[in-house]
């Protein structure tokens, strides 16, 4: 049996209790994929994050309790607060490399900026349990990696009550609500089937979408978003065409060591 350290960090927030808690477990070499989700199926967050250093690059890889993803956002950004803040990493700026390429993290003054692929969404055929499970319909509905459903206004999307029972035989990893906001550029909530999680506090993946899209209806590139979530979480979004950056704060809440 082996310990390796632990943290617990709420990200997209600035103060405890706020934003999206992430697990972060820095490896000096990768653990057994099923010995990975079995952990983060222990720690019982929306996303596990395990990486390991090779010379000046990160390798990152990201954990729901029940299956490994190809990107997160609110888990990187946890984990680029460990690196700079509990780790001692000098640099200003952070490469990850993942299943989806290379990404970037920056430490501006303590915000830390992401870039990330955008995933720009295109209009769909949604499928009919899709349909079925939503308290009020959308004006539009669209598809990236998830599906993304666009209201009339913050009120629609604050109301939004999800039935589980018809959104569980959708295949998707999640699926976004969004429409322009009140105090900010747009709001957004995500939501999983299948899943421990039901609704994410803050998902940073989920704006690799929404930002090309909200950036070309509303004709800007920079941005600040809002995820109305029990929760909540603010974040500063900027469009640079194939890429996005998505940048927020965070806090340390935990840390400790586990025993495998």
């Amino acid at each position: 049996m082996s310990s390796y350290p632990f943290y617990q960090v709420d990200a997209f927030t600035e103060h405890l209790f706020g934003g999206n808690p992430a697990a972060v477990c820095p490896l000096k070499k990768w653990l057994p994929t099923e010995t990975m989700q079995m952990l983060a199926n222990e720690n019982n967050l929306s996303e596990t994050a395990f990486f390991v250093q090779e010379g000046d690059s990160f390798h990152i890889r990201w954990f729901t309790p029940e299956l490994e993803i190809d990107l997160a956002g609110h888990p990187t950004l946890a984990t680029a607060y460990v690196i700079f803040h509990e780790l001692g990493y000098v640099k200003n700026i952070i490469h990850f490399e993942c299943k989806s390429g290379a990404l970037y993290v920056t430490n501006n003054n303590g915000m830390l900026e992401m870039n990330f692929p955008a995933r720009m969404p295109e209009t769909c055929h949604p499928p009919s349990a899709l349909l079925e499970g939503l308290s009020h319909q959308p004006q539009h509905i669209y598809k990236s990696r998830d599906y993304m459903l666009v209201y009339k206004d913050e009120a629609e999307v604050r109301k939004f009550v999800p039935d589980f029972e018809w959104l569980n035989k959708v295949e998707t990893l999640g699926i976004i609500i969004t429409a322009p906001g009140n105090d900010c550029d747009f709001v957004s909530r995500f939501f999983v089937p299948n899943s421990v999680i039901g609704e994410d506090p803050v998902t940073g993946s989920a704006h690799a979408t929404l930002i090309p899209y909200w950036s070309k209806v509303l004709d800007k590139t920079t941005m600040i978003a809002r995820q109305v979530s029990r929760r909540g979480g603010l974040l500063y979004c900027e469009s640079n065409g194939k890429r996005v950056t998505i940048a927020g704060k965070a806090v340390l809440y935990m840390k400790g060591e586990y025993f495998v």
